[in-house]
């Protein structure tokens, strides 16, 4: 049987659930990395509700750790496992923090995340270095503006220039408070390559140059539907 995974989101709280129903095997396994990496990416932060879940196979839980490598850095990343007390150590390991209920699994302050849903046109980018200027003035990160303004302009940009599609903005704080951390989603599948340095005669093709020069890290994930570009940024004096 495939695994079911439906999508529930709790209307008075600032979080997905996701409720896992069904078996999870071998076959079902990448379907559920997509699906639970395209709800991280649209509707963060994420509580994985397992309750009603069976797993045929203990290897297939690597699955749940790959969704937490590949999110670790993603604004308000970390989905958080919500299973009762009893049942909790099979799930050690996999990744993400352990709760018991959901009303008690987020963790989360609103306070920590921007968003912003925008479309591929001119404009864009502006929007996003407000947004970014905004964050870095409420958590009181001024030497970390400059630099992510950079970020978001390109990650932006390349997406109005190639991907063409909406996007998703999302600012988030970093958990030791001096970092930016960046995640543009958006619905195109052709991901972006970095491919070193390019000519000074070239005409354009700096984009993820500058992203590799500026950011302390950035990678892109691939969605069912999509792609995220994600970038963690400081400030010049903590680089």
């Amino acid at each position: 049987m495939p695994t079911d995974v439906h999508f529930l989101v709790a209307a008075d709280d600032p979080y997905a659930v996701v409720q896992l129903q069904g078996v999870l095997d071998r076959r079902s396994a990448e379907a559920l990395r997509g699906a639970l990496l395209s709800v991280v990416a649209d509707r963060t932060p994420t509580v994985i509700e397992v309750s009603g879940h069976r797993i045929d196979d203990p290897a297939v839980l690597s699955t749940f750790g790959e969704v937490a490598r590949e999110t670790a850095d993603w604004p308000a990343g970390h989905p958080v496992i919500s299973v009762p007390a009893p049942f909790a150590g099979s799930w050690q390991g996999v990744g993400f923090r352990i709760a018991d209920g959901v009303g008690t699994a987020a963790g989360y302050s609103p306070d920590d995340l921007l968003r912003a849903d925008l479309e591929p046109m001119t404009g864009a980018a502006r929007r996003a270095r407000e947004l970014v200027t905004e964050a870095c003035a409420r958590w009181e990160l001024p030497a970390v503006a400059g630099p992510a303004c950079i970020v978001v302009t390109e990650l932006v940009n390349n997406v109005v220039a190639h991907a063409q599609t909406a996007m998703t903005l999302l600012v988030g704080r970093g958990a030791d408070g001096d970092t930016l951390h960046l995640s543009v989603r958006d619905w195109a599948t052709a991901l972006p390559v970095y491919q070193g340095p390019v000519p000074t005669s070239s005409y354009g093709g700096r984009g993820l140059l500058l992203i590799q020069s500026v950011a302390l890290r950035w990678g892109t994930t691939d969605l069912p539907d999509g792609k995220v570009v994600w970038s963690v940024v400081a400030g010049d004096d903590d680089e």
